[in-house]
């Protein structure tokens, strides 16, 4: 009991809490860790099923070891002891064993000595060409559709070749644009047996080097001549010869540049236009063919 003016004594109790709290929160980060690690599983095995086997092979071939070498000093491990680079002590390390197991090529030489131009430069060199051949090949056919009109203009126009139309021929062949001047029965346009051309010839050749002189591509000339009905005439190789050669000097006589002839050949009855009668006259032709040109590249075009 206590005295007057006293303070009474009070006694607090606390009960403490049992073993069953929330562990301050390191749940929290146990399942997070567990969440992560399941978003990781199924974000490789997408990438698994997406991956095709030759991306899978590159993946493996990057972390395999195979440039590492062997070394039994050192630690014996995958350095082994030694340097990455020549810095330092410990020098002739790993740096220069990958180099040597991967040597530069040389350069491939030709048979004088000089270096050649290697695969990939002649690939890419080609594809240049290629693509430079497709896209002027347009500009080029139009240039021979114009100069074939040109030409049947001419003939047209001109009273003394109208008459002459039907013995030339002109059409585009994968070569180039070809014009041929074939005889026609009983009109030759060379005396028989004769290497010159007669007079409707060379107004016909005249007429056509005015249609060369309009393109700068490169011409062949090819001579023919029809078979024999008792068979081939070893002559008829040196007569289309020289019919080709004659029809040279007249296209060189009316201004073409000498240095545009790239062929000058004589086929005798070897390459006949009318393969079912090889004895037509309108196999004894001057066949004439502007080449279609490669396209000029630059040196550098191809690296």
């Amino acid at each position: 009991m206590a005295l007057a003016g006293e303070r009474p004594i009070l006694i607090k109790k606390i009960k403490k809490a049992g073993g069953h709290g929330h562990h301050g929160g390191a749940w929290k980060v146990a399942y997070a860790d567990f969440v992560t690690a399941m978003m990781a599983f199924f974000l490789l095995m997408w990438l698994i099923n997406t991956t095709s086997p030759e991306q899978k092979r590159g993946i493996a071939d990057y972390f395999a070891p195979a440039s590492v070498s062997e070394s039994a000093s050192g630690a014996g491990g995958i350095l082994g002891g030694t340097a990455l680079g020549d810095d330092g002590n410990k020098n002739q390390g790993s740096m220069q064993i990958m180099e040597k197991m991967a040597p530069e090529a040389p350069p491939s030489a030709d048979i004088d000595g000089q270096s050649s131009t290697t695969g990939a430069e002649a690939a890419l060199r080609e594809i240049s060409e290629d693509a430079m051949r497709e896209e002027l090949q347009p500009q080029e056919a139009a240039a021979f559709a114009s100069a074939a009109a040109s030409l049947r203009q001419a003939m047209q126009s001109l009273p003394e070749l109208a008459e002459l139309s039907k013995h030339v021929l002109v059409d585009q062949t994968p070569e180039g644009l070809r014009i041929q001047l074939v005889d026609q029965e009983g009109r030759s346009m060379f005396e028989p047996g004769a290497a010159r051309p007669n007079e409707r010839a060379r107004l016909l050749l005249r007429e056509i080097s005015r249609v060369v002189n309009q393109l700068p591509n490169r011409v062949t000339i090819s001579g023919h001549t029809s078979a024999q009905t008792g068979g081939r005439s070893e002559g008829d190789w040196s007569l289309s010869s020289g019919r080709a050669n004659a029809t040279r000097e007249i296209l060189q006589g009316s201004g073409v540049d000498p240095d545009r002839i790239y062929q000058v050949s004589g086929k005798a009855a070897s390459d006949p236009l009318y393969p079912d009668d090889p004895t037509l006259a309108g196999n004894r032709r001057i066949t004439l063919v502007l080449l279609r040109e490669a396209p000029v590249l630059p040196p550098d075009a191809g690296l």
